[in-house]
């Protein structure tokens, strides 16, 4: 397989002969005002332009939307993306709204959907801690398996919580990717993972590699990739967690 990180939670995979887009945000830099109520007041979101373009970006063969923040699918993306490619979300509400944008051929994901011969999972996860909950509302992740590759988690907007154990548990992943910038409000806690929740993660799954995405683009991030660095340093875990710059490729 092929992974390469795009910018925030957008990554591009190639998995068993089939490329997916995963949670796109296309818009220039700039193009959207910041998350209000935390950092960064002064800056347009996203933070950083995409490094490559959005036609590249859009040539797959289908599109996997863990939940629709703006941040993980935009205006740019509903409207570049063809109506009639594939798109996968985690609920009937979320498809209702995708459908809404002119797309047709959406599917809501199961912990059976199979894609080209590729089984698709859908995983639980939790956007925050506490109260925050009422407004970050549902998300999702999706495990990918298939005979002739290892076997990948995409853990999508969450903190570690007993939820995000028990998938890794039970389907033991080889490569795992988490969203991990630690980004949070000036109140109600992480938003997804920080580098503790991304610490616990590796010691539930030593032997996999874990790529930590959703850095450093969207303005109320708070975990730098030189912090993260620092801090898997620290740990002596730098050949198992990996911190890709936006643009960056890894093969498997």
């Amino acid at each position: 397989m092929n992974i390469q990180q795009i910018r925030n939670a957008t990554v591009v995979i190639e998995y068993a002969g089939k490329k997916f887009l995963i949670d796109p945000i296309l818009a220039k830099k700039g193009a959207y005002p910041p998350y209000p109520n935390s950092l960064r007041q002064d800056q347009n979101n996203p933070l950083v332009s995409l490094p490559t373009s959005i036609d590249q970006l859009i040539n797959v063969d289908a599109v996997i939307v863990t939940h629709l923040h703006v941040d993980h699918f935009d205006e740019v993306a509903k409207e570049v993306l063809p109506k009639a490619i594939k798109m996968f979300v985690q609920n009937e509400e979320d498809a209702k709204e995708i459908k809404s944008a002119g797309f047709t051929n959406v599917e809501i994901l199961q912990e059976d959907t199979v894609f080209e011969g590729i089984l698709l999972i859908k995983t639980v996860g939790q956007h925050g801690r506490g109260k925050i909950l009422e407004i970050t509302g549902q998300v999702c992740g999706v495990i990918f398996h298939h005979p002739s590759e290892k076997k990948l988690y995409i853990a999508g907007d969450t903190v570690w919580y007993g939820g995000i154990e028990n998938v890794l548990e039970k389907n033991k992943p080889d490569i795992i990717i988490v969203n991990g910038g630690d980004n949070q409000f000036l109140q109600g806690g992480s938003l997804i993972m920080g580098k503790d929740d991304i610490y616990e993660v590796y010691l539930a799954a030593p032997n996999a590699k874990i790529i930590v995405s959703h850095m450093e683009a969207i303005n109320h991030w708070a975990l730098s990739r030189k912090e993260l660095r620092s801090f898997l340093n620290e740990k002596e875990i730098t050949d198992y967690v990996l911190v890709p710059e936006d643009g960056e490729n890894y093969k498997f």
